[in-house]
């Protein structure tokens, strides 16, 4: 009996033993809550630009200001043409001298000459008026804008400064016309995009 009790208890420890081996089937932990703020910190800014970075910027903004400045000097000395015998501004005359008006006005310490020129068809004496009538026409249009007067002298060359000398419309088109030619100060100021 003494054996049969022994048996019997080998075979209760392997069977405790046993039980203890077996696995129980895994528990999953509840992933762990993280609050979600209702408004979340602000990212932090980018790294400060270095050296080469700041060099470039500044170079980039000094060649947009020099392009935006010839620009302005192109708008500003755009010429103006005329119908034949005629010193009323065209529509495409009312365009270039609109484009004029804020160049002028952002930048006071500037002065302009406006030229009245003609083509070869008629008197010296009636060209030399004829421009003077054209370049006044122009100037009345900057000053019925805001444009003070006392910045914009006047001169008639009539047909004594040709830019062609072809004895035809398409050449005669091209000379009547009012030049402008900036004669004090230079451009400083220009408007921006984002400002207009």
């Amino acid at each position: 009996m003494h054996r049969v009790t022994r048996i019997l208890a080998l075979s209760v420890v392997a069977m405790v033993g046993l039980a203890g081996c077996r696995r129980k089937p895994a528990e999953t932990a509840p992933a762990p809550t993280v609050p979600v703020a209702e408004n979340p910190a602000p990212t932090p800014p980018a790294p400060a630009c270095d050296a080469a970075c700041e060099a470039e910027r500044r170079r980039a903004e000094e060649e947009a200001r020099r392009r935006a400045a010839e620009a302005a000097r192109g708008a500003l000395t755009a010429t103006i043409y005329f119908d034949y015998d005629r010193s009323d501004i065209t529509d495409d005359g009312r365009a270039k001298l609109d484009a004029k008006v804020p160049v002028l006005t952002q930048n006071t310490g500037i002065r302009i000459r406006i030229a009245g020129h003609t083509d070869s068809r008629g008197s010296d004496e009636y060209n030399l008026a004829l421009g003077q009538r054209r370049a006044a026409a122009a100037k009345r249009y900057l000053t019925d804008r805001g444009i003070d007067a006392g910045r914009i002298e006047i001169v008639s060359f009539g047909e004594e400064r040709p830019t062609c000398s072809d004895e035809a419309e398409g050449c005669w088109s091209r000379n009547r016309r009012d030049e402008f030619e900036i004669t004090v100060g230079e451009i400083t100021t220009v408007q921006s995009a984002s400002t207009r």
